[in-house]
């Protein structure tokens, strides 16, 4: 089968390295443009773009997915089936294109937490467990029939850069099984069910990130881990935005209001919540490095 490949961060590289190292026909793969960035606003590639070239395969980067240009070189590759790992939300004249489809990897086990973010989300909302799951792709995002799924555990203190990694290996290797049994027709779709409560993972702004200390420990501990190493949640220390990775919870009645803190100018920094401290062991304070509590207790003065 000839496949041709969509994807921009590192979540997709593993998924084409897996695809390349099980000898798949790759005739091409499409990524982001070239954007500058930096202070001297060199073009930065994607990692995706980066693996593509290294390997010889043929990378596209149109600006526009329903531009004729892009299209009439997409339907000259004459792929049987496309692959779609975090990229962008595809025009249906370009997903219907090939006569096998078109599938897609999401990182979650749909229908639960459809959208842009949903390894962020599954930790806020103090999930147990995650997953993958292979769709074939439709109109509206995140709802075609599923191929595949598989599941993994969430640890009570896993940040989401940690179930990231866990599930970017997981879904390359479901991604693999996924075509084979395509290749083969050995495979039976099942349709999303729609019933039920239905939990979304919309994509997180800036304002989403700062922390609400009025709220429960619990709630607060998974925020920061939703959201460590990145988009990262915050709070204020001394006028200073201060960034924070990691979180222990105290199940301590405060006995000072929600966003006070302590320190013994050493070891510690906690917060209060609504119904407990948050101890802060990794964060990172405005124009400074990340670094664990110690160090940076050592270098400011609350």
């Amino acid at each position: 089968m000839k496949i041709v490949f969509m994807g921009t961060p590192d979540f997709a590289v593993a998924s084409l390295k897996a695809l390349k190292e099980a000898e798949m026909d790759i005739v091409g793969v499409v990524t982001a443009p070239d954007k500058p960035a930096g202070r001297g606003q060199k073009l930065q590639v994607s990692a995706v773009k980066q693996y593509a070239v290294a390997n010889g395969l043929r990378v596209l980067q149109p600006v526009k997915l329903k531009d004729p240009g892009f299209i009439e070189e997409l339907r000259s590759l004459n792929a049987d089936l496309q692959v779609v790992v975090a990229f962008r939300m595809l025009p249906e004249i370009v997903w219907s294109m090939p006569p096998k489809g078109t599938i897609n990897l999401h990182a979650s086990l749909l229908p639960q937490y459809r959208g842009a973010a949903p390894i962020n989300h599954a930790i806020i909302n103090g999930e147990k467990e995650s997953g993958a799951t292979t769709f074939f792709l439709k109109q509206e995002i995140d709802t075609g029939d599923v191929i595949f799924s598989d599941t993994v555990q969430i640890p009570e203190d896993m940040t989401a850069g940690e179930l990231h990694d866990q599930l970017m290996q997981l879904g390359a290797d479901l991604l693999v099984r996924t075509i084979k049994a395509i290749e083969t027709g050995d495979y039976q779709e099942q349709p999303q069910p729609e019933s039920g409560e239905l939990k979304h993972a919309p994509k997180i702004f800036k304002e989403f990130c700062q922390i609400d200390w009025s709220r429960p420990a619990r709630e607060v501990h998974n925020l920061v881990r939703g959201l460590s190493p990145y988009p990262t949640a915050f709070t204020q220390l001394n006028g200073k935005t201060l960034k924070v990775f990691r979180t222990e919870i105290e199940e301590k009645e405060p006995g000072i209001a929600p966003g006070g803190f302590l320190t013994d100018g050493k070891t510690f920094l906690k917060f209060a919540a609504r119904d407990g401290f948050l101890k802060l062991t990794e964060l990172q304070y405005e124009g400074k490095k990340r670094m664990g509590i110690g160090e940076f207790l050592r270098g400011v003065r609350l």
